[in-house]
């Protein structure tokens, strides 16, 4: 490489209290980066110069975002943390990496951001795997996908769609219909997922044969679900009693995926969300991965990018507190 064809960059970190936990015991992270990408890496301080082909650059600066966002969210980095970061970039799980599924429609479902190839990495090697996120980063969809995947290549038998049936501004009485007409609109989303991803008319026959089962969460106690994909939408509206019971229904051969975002919780607000509850909880257990989306993996329209961010400005210290 040329010094012509070589770019440099710069990324100046909030503190040296981050520094020292991103570069590693040792700087064995920054060596680790260097080494990935084949990127000149030089620590001052709070600051890290960045220097190479501009593809290298990119790479590595895709990966130090990461693991802040990472760190901010987790409070520390293990190795781990790390692996997967640069498999997810070195090997393009994202940005038009490897298929999570392939749609009924002939499309291709593939993670679209650094932060959902994280996601779907996690997906295809945890049992358990909770993710949180803005509205807009596709934690549904993809976990849905995961689903639809693994149902087909026959790694599962069941897809269970569970979702709380909390009442946000209206009364459940007060809607029309017998009890399935009264849930629909709770369960709407993850219709039109599956919808997307899989031809109605299969979706409908593996609903009649009870392949495909989704339901509310109240509905799930007591029940123990071998070779199943168990997808609980919305978990931040899930009390840590009901999450709890929700993780405890795993059977043998089975998958479970928590989604959630948690400023959008609809509960009482002297109760704390279960979902809150179990990142905090359940952060660092094997077997267990705890993902974070960022308003940078909103895949929506632009706008929705920008609706999230001045809405984040404005979050309530209540809600906070309760999360």
């Amino acid at each position: 490489m040329t010094e012509e064809t070589a770019v440099s960059r710069t990324i100046t970190l909030d503190s040296r209290e981050e520094a020292v936990i991103l570069f590693g015991p040792r700087d064995q992270y920054l060596r680790a980066i260097r080494d990935a990408f084949t990127v000149d890496v030089v620590a001052r301080g709070d600051v890290i110069h960045l220097k190479g082909s501009e593809e290298a650059v990119s790479k590595a600066e895709r990966a130090f975002a990461q693991l802040r966002q990472t760190l901010r969210k987790n409070g520390r980095l293990v190795a781990e943390d790390l692996g997967a970061v640069v498999e997810v970039i070195r090997d393009g799980d994202a940005r038009g990496g490897p298929t999570l599924t392939k749609m009924d429609s002939g499309k291709s479902l593939r993670p679209r951001t650094d932060g959902q190839g994280l996601y779907v990495q996690a997906l295809k090697t945890h049992d358990i795997v909770i993710c949180v996120g803005p509205a807009g980063t596709g934690k549904t969809y993809l976990a849905v996908g995961q689903a639809v995947s693994l149902l087909k290549s026959g790694a599962v038998r069941k897809i269970v769609l569970v979702r709380p049936a909390v009442e946000a501004g209206e009364r459940l009485g007060f809607l029309p219909g017998d009890l399935v007409a009264k849930i629909n609109p709770y369960l709407r989303p993850l219709f039109d997922a599956l919808n997307e991803i899989m031809d109605a008319e299969v979706v409908k026959k593996y609903m009649e044969n009870d392949i495909i089962e989704i339901l509310p969460l109240a509905y799930m106690r007591g029940r123990t679900l071998n070779n199943a994909c168990i997808i609980l939408d919305e978990g931040q509206n899930a009390t840590t009693t009901q999450m709890k019971m929700f993780l405890t229904r795993m059977g043998l051969n089975s998958k479970i995926i928590v989604t959630g975002d948690m400023t959008q919780v609809d509960l009482p607000r002297t109760i704390r969300s279960g979902l809150a509850d179990a990142v905090q909880r359940l952060k660092g257990i094997e077997g267990i991965a705890v993902i974070h989306l960022a308003d940078g993996d909103i895949v929506r329209n632009p706008l929705v990018q920008k609706i999230v961010l001045a809405y984040d400005d404005d979050a309530p210290k209540s809600r906070k507190a309760r999360e």
